[in-house]
C-alpha cells in the first residue's frame, strides 16, 4: 500500500456529496483550516483540520507540504474537442472583417476545414498532439476531462478519434470520458438530406461505437444550418436505446429548441446555452440537466454570455463551467481562464465557481461518485494552488496558479 500525505494546507475548500449542486447549494463549500489529506493506493482515507495531521509522517511514502496554500479537488473539464488535425488560425482575418461562425461554416471553412485535416492525420499524429494537450491541462489543475469526436463525420475517422482517446485513457494519468459526436456538422453531400445522415448515424455508426465500447456519451449540434430539434430528437432517442448518455450542443447561436429538448430527454448536460430562453431554462430545470456553460467561447467569439446567474437563482439548474477547447471557436484549454470569466461575466461567486469546475461537471459526465469533491472514499485527485483562497484564484488571470497537481495520489 502506498501512502501520500498532504500536510500544512492553509485552506481546504471543496463541495460535498456525489450529486449535482443546484440553487443555493451551488455556492455551499466545506472549508477546513490547517488541514491535511491522506491518500492510500489512490483513494482518500482521511481528511483532518485544525492542525491535526492525518498520519505520522514516517508512515507515509510521500509527504507534500502545501505551505499554507489553498487546496481544492482536481478540476473536472466537462467539454472539450481535444482530438483534431491542423489548426484554424487562418480564420482570424475573416473574423476581423466581420464573418461569423455560421458564415465561415457555410463557406466550407470552420468545422469542415478541421474535418479534412483530421481525416488526413494518422493515428500517431493525433495521439501525440492530444497527449500534449492532456499534459498541458493537467499542469493547469485538470485531473478528469471529457473529450468529443466529431471531426470525422464518417465512421472511419470518428473511430480513429475515439481509439486515440481510448488509448490515451489507458496510457495517460488523466481520466478521459469519451463522447461520440458524428452529428457535429453537415457535410456538403448531406445538405438538404440531413434526415438521411441522421439515419446513417443511428443505424450504422452508433451500433459500431457501442459494440467497440468507445464512447459513453452521444452529442449533437442542434443549431441553425446544422441539425434541427426534431432531427436531434430522433438521433438522441436512438442513442438512448443503445445505452449512451445524452449531451446536446444547444442555443449557442439561435434558440431553436435544443435546450428544451435536452430537458425533455433528461440529457446529462446541455452545452453552450449562450442564447437560452426561459422556456429552455425551465426545461433544463425540470429535466435535471446540467448547464455546461462555456464562457471562453463567448469571449473568443465576441458573443454574449450565458445567463448563468438566472440559471442558478431563478431556475436552480446545476451550472458547470468548461473550456470548450477546440481549433475554431475556443483555441484555449485553460480552464482557469474560464473560471475567471465565470467570476467576471457570469457574476458567480468563488464558491459557485468551484462547484462548477468540480462536482457539477463530474456529475455531467457520470463521475460524481468518484471525483469532484475531497471526501473519504473518493479518488485522491487534488490541486495545490498558489493562492490563499478561491477569491484570489478567481481574481488572478493570465497566470497558471496551479503549483502541484496530484492524481490518484501521485504527483504529476
Amino acid at each position: 500500500m502506498t501512502k501520500l500525505l498532504v500536510k500544512n494546507i492553509g485552506l481546504l475548500q471543496t463541495p460535498v456529496g456525489s450529486h449535482s449542486h443546484r440553487g443555493k447549494e451551488q455556492g455551499e463549500n466545506l472549508k477546513l483550516l490547517d488541514a491535511s489529506v491522506l491518500i492510500e493506493d489512490g483513494i482518500i482515507t482521511a481528511i483532518t483540520s485544525d492542525g491535526i495531521v492525518a498520519c505520522d509522517e514516517s508512515e507515509a511514502d510521500t509527504v507534500v507540504d502545501a505551505e499554507g496554500k489553498l487546496v481544492t479537488p482536481g478540476l473536472v473539464e466537462g467539454h472539450t474537442h481535444l482530438v483534431f488535425g491542423g489548426y484554424r488560425q487562418h480564420e482570424i482575418p475573416l473574423k476581423l472583417k466581420g464573418a461569423g461562425y455560421l458564415d465561415i461554416l457555410r463557406a466550407g471553412g470552420g468545422i469542415m476545414d478541421t474535418v479534412r485535416k483530421t481525416r488526413e492525420a494518422s493515428f500517431e499524429e493525433l495521439y501525440d498532439k492530444t497527449e500534449g494537450f492532456l499534459d498541458e491541462m493537467m499542469g493547469l489543475g485538470v485531473t478528469t476531462c471529457e473529450a468529443k469526436s466529431g471531426y470525422g463525420l464518417e465512421l472511419e475517422t470518428e473511430l480513429k478519434m475515439l481509439e486515440v482517446l481510448k488509448k490515451l485513457n489507458e496510457d495517460h494519468p488523466m481520466d478521459i470520458v469519451s463522447t461520440f459526436m458524428p452529428a457535429h456538422a453537415v457535410e456538403e453531400q448531406w445538405k438538404g438530406k440531413e434526415e438521411e445522415y441522421i439515419k446513417l448515424c443511428c443505424d450504422e455508426m452508433m451500433p459500431v461505437v457501442k459494440e467497440k465500447n468507445l464512447a459513453e456519451f452521444i452529442d449533437i449540434f442542434t443549431e441553425d444550418s446544422v441539425f434541427n430539434a426534431e432531427q436531434s430528437r430522433v438521433y438522441l432517442e436512438r442513442a438512448k436505446e443503445l445505452g449512451f448518455g445524452l449531451k446536446i450542443h444547444a442555443d449557442e447561436i439561435e434558440a431553436i429548441g435544443g435546450s428544451v429538448l435536452a430537458g425533455q430527454m433528461k440529457a446529462a448536460s446541455a452545452e453552450h446555452l449562450i442564447v437560452i430562453d426561459d422556456k429552455g431554462m425551465q426545461s433544463l430545470s425540470e429535466g435535471g440537466t446540467t448547464a455546461m456553460c462555456l464562457p471562453a467561447t463567448s469571449f473568443y467569439l465576441g458573443a454574449t454570455f450565458a445567463p448563468a446567474r438566472t440559471m442558478i437563482d431563478k431556475y436552480e439548474i446545476p451550472v458547470a463551467i468548461a473550456s470548450d477547447f477546440n481549433p475554431g471557436s475556443c483555441p484555449s484549454l485553460n480552464l482557469q481562464f474560464a473560471m475567471n470569466l465565470g467570476y467576471l461575466k457570469y457574476r458567480m461567486t468563488p464558491e459557485e465557481i468551484l462547484t462548477a469546475v468540480t462536482i457539477n461537471p463530474a456529475c455531467g459526465i457520470n463521475r460524481g461518485d468518484i471525483v469532484g469533491t475531497l471526501e473519504v472514499g473518493k479518488q485522491g485527485d487534488l490541486v495545490i494552488w498558489d493562492a490563499p483562497d478561491m477569491e484570489m484564484l478567481c481574481y488572478r488571470f493570465g497566470s497558471n496558479m496551479a503549483l502541484q497537481t496530484i492524481k490518484k495520489g501521485n504527483l504529476v
